[in-house]
């Protein structure tokens, strides 16, 4: 008997299942409606040891393995557990290889007892890794039913056996212990994570809504605590869309910052828009240690298209100075100019996501700092344009993968409709033209600030909203142009969390006038007692590769709000 992409689906996710220990499975998982916020409930199962290890952010899991205070196996084993009882809740997971990272971790343990040094800045950090890295003897299907069993779709090469990613190598190099590659929505082109294999992943913090995408298994598992820090890709917000969701830092680099060679993706040589690489983490602090990890292995020497800038301190230290002010004024010669999109002018923020706004407003304005409205060129133009670079092969790429299977297409990336005509060299040439005065337009407008600002500078930063919600209802991501501009103009972003959704204070107002219907319809997605409790953040954006001084503006700002 023939076997379906059903029953391919239904084996790949057995097989997940299976790699879960016996004692790790639980008994019974709670409905939605039983347990809507699963962040505390996950607890229970784990011991003190493992609480206080899986609790703890990058930079003091690795002061205790580089110290030799906690043993690399000690910690693998604890993120293994978590993570695999985060998958039973969430669905979060595609890989797991806890094995494989247990028995690296105890050869890290042996170097440690021999040497008595680290072997590298990561020294036994477990860093999970989103579906789109190859790692030997790992599959990567991407979401995809037909990449099953196959590298990339293609069947009999055994590449899968062997091949890893730079960044992969370059994270082993540096001593990180990687364990599980996180779900995916199939295409990657989607703000939530619904495949057909593992099916939709939840938030953790509130399973009525999505995770986000399409890194949303790397945001749902960290937001869970299931990994500590872990990796994901960028092409319209896919790993600032997962970390505002749920909570957490997450950097979008500017193209060639970090290493991108040797990982998989949908529409390879696709150009105009490029996907990015970028780590989620709880702090900012997680963010930049695996940074500098990566960068002091000279990644230019092993991904043609990585700048060869290594990591900066004199820009970061240049904004680490405020830290010493928290409390207190900031003196005029030190002052952060930051600009406030309250609005792009297509879609209006609802309303937790306005309060956050105000939040940080008020705490940078009480701190001394400049705050002035920022009133850049169309970004529905911008955003219009840059939508284009999405469909230019016609959806040949991503359709051709769907047939390997036959399974269906998830009507979250259903934009990818088959027929559709493919671009000629001639008009994706007219669309790059654009683009690039598009760029130039919104340069000139930055600069312009300076005429603006009090510190005779233009403007140091933006904040903007990632989406118009706090995170996306199931099936309501209907909006993307408050993370995709960021790709458009490849600048340097930084999310970060601001406050929780409070059902009593963030009401929709009466007296609320839409920009037009798409306004109002995105305005009638949010619902104060189906939001309860969920995250509410923001985006830190800076110009093209400043991401030494974004991540530290972003560290400042979370301690000015307290987070």
């Amino acid at each position: 008997m023939s076997s379906t992409w059903q029953d391919a689906a239904a084996k790949k996710r057995d097989a997940i299942s299976a790699l879960i220990p016996a004692e790790w499975k639980l008994e019974n998982t709670p409905s939605i409606k039983e347990q809507v916020d699963v962040t505390e409930y996950i607890k229970q199962y784990l011991s003190e040891e493992e609480l206080g290890i899986t609790e703890s952010d990058a930079d003091q899991i690795v002061q205790k393995t580089t110290s030799g205070e906690w043993s690399a196996e000690k910690v693998a084993r604890a993120f293994c557990h978590r993570a695999a009882l985060a998958h039973q809740l969430l669905n979060c997971l595609h890989e797991v290889f806890f094995d494989a990272a247990i028995s690296d971790a105890k050869k890290l343990d042996a170097y440690f007892a021999e040497q008595k040094s680290p072997i590298g800045p990561l020294h036994g950090l477990p860093i999970s890794l989103k579906d789109q890295f190859h790692i030997k003897d790992v599959e990567t299907t991407m979401g995809y039913v037909g990449w099953i069993g196959t590298f990339e779709g293609k069947k009999g090469t055994g590449k899968e056996k062997v091949y890893e990613s730079e960044m992969v190598r370059e994270l082993r190099a540096s001593g990180a212990i990687l364990y599980c590659k996180t779900s995916v929505p199939h295409t990657l082109m989607a703000g939530e994570t619904v495949n057909n294999i593992i099916g939709y992943t939840h938030n953790p913090k509130n399973r009525n809504l999505s995770c986000g995408g399409s890194s949303g298994g790397e945001g749902a598992l960290i937001g869970i605590r299931g990994s500590p820090v872990g990796f994901g890709t960028d092409i319209g917000g896919s790993i600032r869309i997962p970390a505002a969701f749920n909570g957490l830092y997450g950097l979008r680099p500017s193209t060639g910052r970090l290493p991108y060679e040797g990982m998989s993706n949908s529409m390879d040589g696709q150009n105009t828009i490029l996907s990015v690489v970028g780590p989620l983490g709880t702090t900012a602090g997680s963010l930049r240690l695996v940074t500098k990890a990566l960068l002091s292995q000279q990644p230019w020497l092993h991904d043609p298209l990585v700048h060869e800038i290594p990591w900066r301190n004199e820009e970061e230290a240049k904004i680490q100075q405020l830290l010493q002010f928290i409390g207190e004024s900031v003196p005029k010669e030190k002052k952060l100019a930051i600009g406030i999109m309250r609005t792009d002018g297509v879609v209006t923020p609802t309303v937790p996501v306005r309060r956050a706004i105000e939040l940080v407003t008020k705490a940078l304005e009480v701190s001394g700092h400049e705050v002035l409205e920022w009133k850049p060129p169309s970004h529905k133009i911008i955003n219009d344009t840059a939508l284009h670079s999405w469909l230019f092969d016609g959806g040949r790429d991503v359709n051709g993968a769907f047939a390997l299977s036959g399974e269906p297409m998830a009507k979250q990336v259903s934009l990818y409709e088959a027929g559709m005509k493919e671009y000629t060299a001639s008009e994706i040439s007219e669309i790059n033209v654009k683009m690039r005065q598009l760029k130039k337009d919104y340069m000139d407008y930055w600069n312009s600030t300076a005429k603006e600002t009090s510190t005779g500078r233009p403007i140091d930063a933006v904040i903007s909203p990632v989406a118009p919600w706090p995170a996306a209802r199931e099936l309501r991501y209907k909006y993307i142009g408050y993370s995709i501009w960021v790709n458009a103009l490849d600048y340097t972003s930084v999310a970060f969390p601001v406050t929780n959704v409070d059902a009593s204070v963030d009401i929709n107002p009466s007296d609320f006038k839409p920009i037009d219907e798409k306004d109002q319809e995105i305005q009638d997605d949010y619902d104060p007692q189906i939001y309860d409790g969920a995250h509410v953040s923001l985006q830190l954006v800076g110009r093209r590769l400043q991401e030494e001084k974004i991540l530290a503006i972003a560290e400042y700002v979370g301690k000015l709000i307290g987070k």
